[in-house]
């Protein structure tokens, strides 16, 4: 009997209630299509079983059949126990191993019974064991799966196991399904298929579980990465087409006397090449008459701040209101105090908007806000208060945007009508914007040229031997009258975690660096914005000599003569914080340095994520690294982070994919906006708009 893509997966033979509570927690998995969409995450090639006696120190993956023999169990704690059973093929013996769910697999383990074990060797005090493997009767082993030479691997959690629904669990109920379940309609355009030379859909479903040959797994792995790139192209390049045909901007016709004033009289140095170029983008957006979403990439220190100041005048100077978000007070301040200097005797009204003002000032600059008195607004969070209302937003900026989650900039993006224009600004884009900007859906604009004069910041990996050294190093560099930042993961010592904390790390640094003669300040997030402002107002005017603070000073610090940053337990801070944190110092025209502290042994993503530091100071290419180590987070959603919503493809590893997807893409909605000509893709457009397009919002 033909079992539809939809049934629920609770009438499906061998799962039931129980496990079908399981499947839907776990994985999400509540219809046979969800289940059809589970794809294994690699094969064991079934042909090629070893004998024990040919495993080696190379032997990957490994297929062996034998008997059980010596069951032992050894109590390891309160209802915990490890339990060992030898398997013999007359070649050897593995011990096999298992230090969990011993309750489930004791039953099965029967001695003088042939089994097939499946598991990763490992040579342990000259004795091979394997952990955990999969373990099954050889008379079931091959009468429950069709006759393909692979055997589909799926990952699994210790809740599905306890429910009995390991990997070959799950390799028997998709074997069930590619028997039985009625074919899925195609989803994709016959003249896309014909032009990629696509296999169909279902034919791929099934051959993604249980592939005949190497050739048609690669076949079926194309198809439905083709689907998943191209849907989410798709959903992503629809969003960007229906924003410019129906969500209209402010139109800013025109270059007025503000912009122009401070063009001619208050710039503090002429603009760089680049600096122009983005500014004409940046202008063409804006009288375009459609919203601007636009991302703004410079490295610290590259005048991103500037471009966004130039781009607020041209906001006032066509009658509308533009604001600036930080995401910390120190840099919100530190914005408002360098505007109203550049801004001097221009005639604008500039405010400030912070949690730190004293009531009667957040009800006063609010009043001067929502009656239209006030031409730029800086602020944090505050800004997106529900009784904060502008009187006419046309731009919004925002500063350092991977310290914002996409529901806090959504809210501000919805404080006017129409929307503002939005301006984003980082120095290491996050996953989830870089993976926007692969897909087409933010327009980007680079500046790559920092201002004449600096120098590419020196950035070094050293250990606790090394310590002595280093702080030799420094006092020099203090006795030449530069200045020093030491940035620790934690305030006090926790219980949790093994890190030198701030604490302790101030009595070190006082003791190597004593008083008078060195002098030092301390910043982190315990203290009160007025002692945070203090004591960056010592470390400013050269009062201290040495900074000791977490990472609160990541973002908003400039002091040029500060030139050695030294950040301990580098390795447990992100590509993006390293990045920035390193950005504090470089800002003179001096020779800078950044040190990346560590203790013991890294693991393989720390030292991805050190090596990284130390060969590029290319924001882009930092991001991409983080976009390897971390994924790119939900493109669509709110995710920041973490894995995106695809699961067969990669935007790194496929990138030449999704490049040429990206093209067919676009030339699919300039030909037809509306998809009335494709009726396949205009069905999943339909079904799409129950999710709100975060990606509309940068």
């Amino acid at each position: 009997m033909a079992v539809s893509s939809n049934s629920d997966i609770l009438y499906l033979k061998g799962v039931g209630p129980s496990r079908a509570k399981v499947l839907a927690a776990e994985l999400g998995i509540r219809s046979v299509h969800d289940l059809l969409m589970y794809y294994p995450f690699r094969y064991i090639d079934r042909s090629a079983r070893l004998s024990i006696a040919d495993l080696s120190p190379d032997t990957g993956y490994a297929v062996l059949t034998g008997t059980l023999q010596n069951l032992q169990s050894v109590p390891t704690g309160p209802h915990r126990e490890r339990l060992t059973v030898e398997l013999s093929d007359g070649t050897g013996t593995v011990r096999l191993v298992w230090f969990a769910g011993t309750r489930w697999i004791r039953p099965k383990l029967k001695p003088n019974v042939s089994f097939v074990v499946m598991g990763k060797p490992s040579l342990f005090n000259g004795h091979w064991e394997m952990s955990h493997p999969e373990i099954e009767l050889a008379s079931s082993a091959a009468a429950d799966v069709p006759q393909s030479p692979f055997l589909p691997v799926y990952n699994t959690t210790d809740r599905m196991k306890q429910n009995g629904l390991s990997s070959r669990a799950l390799a028997r109920l998709t074997a069930s399904l590619v028997a039985q379940v009625e074919p899925e309609p195609e989803n994709l355009p016959q003249s896309v298929i014909d032009r990629f030379q696509l296999i169909p859909h279902h034919q791929a479903l099934v051959a993604i579980h249980y592939p005949q040959s190497e050739q048609q797994l690669d076949q079926a792995r194309f198809r439905l990465k083709f689907e998943e790139l191209f849907f989410l192209q798709l959903d992503c390049q629809y969003a960007r087409f229906r924003r410019q045909l129906h969500s209209q901007g402010h139109v800013f016709s025109h270059v007025g006397s503000f912009f122009n004033r401070f063009y001619r009289e208050k710039l503090p140095f002429p603009l760089t090449g680049a600096q122009k170029r983005v500014v004409r983008e940046v202008w063409s957006d804006l009288r375009s008459g459609h919203q601007m979403n636009r991302l703004l990439q410079g490295d610290v220190g590259s005048g991103k701040t500037l471009v966004a100041l130039l781009c607020m005048l041209l906001a006032v100077d066509n009658g509308c209101q533009a604001c600036l978000m930080a995401p910390t007070e120190i840099l919100a301040t530190q914005h408002y105090h360098s505007f109203l200097s550049l801004l001097d005797g221009i005639g604008l009204n500039v405010q400030l908007l912070v949690g730190g003002l004293k009531p009667s000032e957040k009800k006063r600059v609010k009043q001067l806000l929502a009656d239209g008195r006030v031409d730029i607004l800086i602020g944090t969070h505050a800004l997106i208060e529900d009784d904060v209302a502008f009187r006419s937003l046309g731009l919004v900026v925002i500063d350092e945007q991977h310290r914002f989650g996409v529901e806090q900039r959504a809210r501000l993006w919805r404080k006017a009508s129409p929307p503002p224009h939005v301006l984003v600004m980082t120095a290491t884009p996050i996953p989830r914007t870089l993976a926007m900007s692969l897909y087409g859906d933010l327009d980007c604009s680079v500046i790559d040229e920092l201002p004449p004069g600096r120098q590419p910041v020196r950035t070094l990996h050293c250990t606790e031997p090394d310590r002595p050294r280093l702080f030799h190093f420094l006092k020099r560099q203090i006795i030449q009258g530069r200045q020093v930042y030491f940035v620790f993961p934690l305030i006090h010592e926790s219980p949790k975690v093994n890190l030198r904390h701030l604490e302790a790390g101030l009595e070190m640094i006082q003791s190597y660096f004593p008083r008078p003669q060195f002098q030092t300040s301390m910043v982190h997030g315990a203290l009160s914005p007025a002692d945070k402002a203090s004591e960056m107002e010592r470390f400013k005017q050269g009062k201290t000599h040495i900074m000791v603070a977490t990472t609160v000073i990541e973002v908003g610090v400039d002091v040029p003569n500060a030139t050695v940053m030294v950040i301990e337990n580098a390795d447990r801070f992100g590509l993006s914080q390293l990045h920035q944190l390193r950005g504090r110092v470089g800002r003179g025209g001096g020779q800078s340095w950044c040190i990346l502290m560590t203790d013991g042994q890294l693991s393989s993503s720390s030292q991805q994520r050190i090596q990284t530091m130390c060969s590029t100071s290319d924001g882009f290419r930092i991001a991409e690294a983080d976009l390897q180590l971390r994924g790119p987070g939900d493109v669509q959603g709110l995710q920041q982070s973490g894995v995106l919503d695809l699961r067969i493809a990669s935007i790194v590893d496929d990138e030449p994919l999704l490049h040429d997807i990206c093209l067919l893409v676009r030339q699919i909605l300039s030909a037809d906006p509306s998809l009335q000509s494709s009726p396949l893709l205009a069905q999943h457009i339909l079904q799409s708009k129950h999710r709100l397009l975060w990606s509309n919002i940068s």
